[in-house]
């Protein structure tokens, strides 16, 4: 298995990322420069596709500007507006008891490090690290399924998991890539590295890729 160049894989990407439109929580994170807005549509964009996403944000955030407005709706209310996400039901439970577990912990503000943030309701480590990447600025193993994917395929790491994945790539990625590295691994796993079928014939990376259990009719020649 050749070696892979993680900084040529990175900086390819890069480039490729600023051609293209970005993730849901990137866009939301330059549009408000919020970190509660930003840790809601994080929340909401969990199994759900970033159109879906971007358009329930962007009814829903006419209605909640901050924490607090939460306050104002019903957990049945909630259902309604973020309709429909995947998982909205429990999604609508957990924005619900938001306000009160921020005011609790947090004395109603945003924390900033993944230890903190997950101990609010729906928030787990893939969720707390991409809020502390994107609306912090703070370097983060943000690790989904498109980053878990590609970094095996890659063969730059050997996992089963993505809480694994994050682990190894702690270990082994240079922490100057954290911030921003899973916006470029989300945009190419949605629109190149697919689970099923990946288009390699199209891949800017495919000479550093090993291709581990990649099975494909999108083969370069």
């Amino acid at each position: 298995m050749k070696k892979v160049n993680i900084d040529r894989v990175y900086h390819t990407l890069e480039k490729d990322f600023e051609k293209v439109a970005a993730p849901v929580v990137d866009l939301i994170q330059i549009q408000t420069q919020d970190p509660f807005k930003v840790l809601v549509a994080t929340i909401l964009s969990a199994r759900t596709k970033d159109q879906t996403t971007a358009e329930v944000c962007e009814k829903l955030f006419k209605k909640i500007n901050t924490y607090r407005d939460f306050n104002n709706y019903t957990e049945k209310q909630i259902r309604e507006l973020i309709f429909p996400i995947g998982f909205y039901k429990n999604k609508a439970s957990y924005l619900k008891k938001l306000p009160a577990t921020l005011e609790k912990l947090f004395k109603g503000v945003i924390p900033d490090t993944v230890d903190e943030l997950v101990k609010l309701p729906g928030v787990g480590r893939k969720t707390a690290n991409l809020v502390v990447a994107v609306a912090f600025q703070k370097p983060a193993v943000c690790v989904d399924i498109h980053v878990h994917r590609i970094m095996n395929r890659l063969g730059y790491i050997k996992t089963k998991t993505p809480l694994e994945s994050e682990m190894a790539l702690r270990k082994k990625m240079p922490e100057k890539y954290w911030v921003k590295f899973n916006s470029f691994f989300v945009s190419y796993g949605q629109r190149l590295c697919k689970p099923i079928n990946p288009e390699c014939n199209r891949c800017i990376i495919y000479d550093q890729c090993n291709r581990v259990d990649v099975k494909t009719k999108h083969a370069k020649n």
